[in-house]
């Protein structure tokens, strides 16, 4: 059976922490003289409030989380997270926004996914459009990693939630001996690649608002700007840095760790998946460089490979900002980057889609099968850097891929049922189950007009997308329930 007073207390600790994030909100409504300083009070109180009857309640609840306990948290806290978010667009005179929308813009944040619903985005109060920010910033490591860090306070272990939250092929790989290091071991890189971030938007010339905002966007690979426009700035320089630190979020955070920690700069250039993640990006680059050449009147050539440049790296790494509408470049180029948005970052970052280590892994056993076709008593080793593969993980590769698709078909259709036309449909849900956010026709430039049906499969998608796919899915099972 599920263990619910520890579950329902690691709940009542992550909406503490959620409680407390409205903090700087506030603090953004007070600088600027804000009326929606009211509305963000009246919200971290509720969360406070909301917080401390559950974890009063279960006080006294321990003990050591098992597999399924994991999920379980995994699910609910990122549902109730999500539901709890919508308040501050709910009660914002600012908004005219139905539930299902406030729904879909939480999601979308939390999640990193990026789309929206809200159009007007420059006319809005500046701590409205910072709260949609840091839900990137706390979307983009995950909450619930964050919460791991504390787990031991709470008398409950946290291996099997951090199991369950952390995006990875061999997410049972820990940085540090113990889970909690682990968690604040990830957390301080995030936290300094944003700051590295911050720090060198404003020397480029952005406000020290907007430095912040495109920061928290561009390290999550999250993709929310306090603009309609997304990415406004037109200068080289800041467009060169935002695709450096998307690339950046995009890695292996281990990797990260090993060079900040220990100096192993050589750790980025022996990684297989690294090393495949980036030959793909120069291969998107070059190959839409050319068709957009092609196709269009070029006027400055080096704005012009800076703009695709931005774009490519933007929907590969499934960010999702915007210079330029890329839904018009010749369609080749837009269904290009659908299907690199699909193949997402790499494993353990804060990018989407499949991953590129599950890609790898697959062509690597493709390769090995040609290989037994030619030597049929040979014997192939599949290996990931030089580290032989297990049958138990070869398969879950191939498992998770066949779902993904199984669902990407699924709830296309069923968008298609509600009345959005293929394109729409094929490209928003692209956009949604990769949390890379913007799509094509429809929902090129917003998810305003699809109606609450859709907007309810898109935000049940970016859920899956982020927590991929099993940590909801495997609740679907009676199997989960049986003791």
């Amino acid at each position: 059976m599920i263990q619910l007073n520890i579950s329902f207390r690691i709940l009542g600790i992550t909406l503490a922490f959620f409680a407390l994030s409205y903090i700087p909100v506030i603090g953004v409504a007070w600088w600027y003289g804000e009326n929606a300083l009211a509305t963000f009070v009246v919200s971290a109180l509720f969360t406070g409030f909301l917080s401390f009857l559950l974890y009063y309640g279960t006080r006294h609840a321990q003990g050591e989380l098992r597999t399924r306990d994991g999920f379980f948290i995994v699910a609910l806290v990122w549902t109730t997270v999500s539901i709890v978010a919508t308040l501050p667009f709910l009660l914002s005179a600012s908004l005219d926004i139905t539930f299902a929308a406030a729904i879909f813009e939480s999601v979308s944040g939390l999640t990193t996914t990026g789309s929206t619903v809200i159009v007007g985005l420059d006319l809005l109060p500046r701590s409205i459009l910072y709260y949609r920010q840091q839900l990137h910033l706390l979307g983009g490591m995950g909450i619930l990693v964050l919460a791991v860090a504390i787990l031991p306070l709470l008398g409950v272990g946290g291996l099997q939630l951090f199991r369950a939250e952390a995006s990875s092929v061999a997410k049972d790989n820990k940085l540090t001996p113990r889970v909690t290091q682990t968690a604040k071991a990830l957390w301080l890189i995030y936290v300094g690649l944003i700051v590295a971030c911050m720090l060198a938007f404003w020397a480029g010339g952005m406000s020290l608002f907007d430095a912040i905002c495109f920061s928290y966007s561009a390290v999550s690979t999250g993709g929310f700007s306090p603009y309609d426009a997304s990415f406004i700035y037109p200068e080289i320089s800041l467009r060169l840095i935002a695709v450096l630190f998307m690339i950046l979020g995009s890695i292996n955070f281990s990797l990260h760790y090993l060079c900040f920690r220990h100096g192993e700069i050589s750790a980025y250039f022996k990684d297989e998946e690294v090393r495949a993640f980036i030959l793909l990006q120069v291969l998107f680059v070059l190959i839409c460089v050319i068709v957009v050449f092609h196709h269009t009147t070029v006027l400055d050539p080096v704005q012009s490979f800076v703009e695709v440049l931005f774009q490519v790296i933007s929907i590969s790494t499934t960010t999702g900002f915007t210079v330029t509408g890329f839904h018009l470049w010749p369609l080749f180029v837009p269904i290009l980057l659908m299907i690199a948005a699909l193949l997402g970052g790499c494993s353990r970052s804060t990018a989407g889609g499949i991953k590129v280590v599950r890609m790898l892994l697959i062509l690597k056993q493709g390769r090995r099968e040609i290989n037994r076709l030619i030597h049929p008593h040979g014997y192939f080793l599949l290996k990931l850097n030089q580290m032989i593969v297990s049958v138990r993980v070869s398969d879950a590769v191939w498992g998770f891929v066949g779902i993904y698709f199984c669902v990407f078909v699924i709830l296309m259709l069923a968008l298609m049922g509600l009345g959005l036309d293929f394109t729409s449909a094929f490209s928003g849900m692209v956009g949604s189950l990769t949390n890379m956010g913007p799509g094509l026709g429809d929902v090129a430039l917003h998810y305003r007009d699809v109606g609450a049906a859709a907007q309810w499969i898109f935000s049940f998608a970016m859920l899956l997308g982020r927590l991929e796919l099993f940590s909801i899915l495997v609740l679907l099972t009676p199997a989960f329930w049986r003791d």
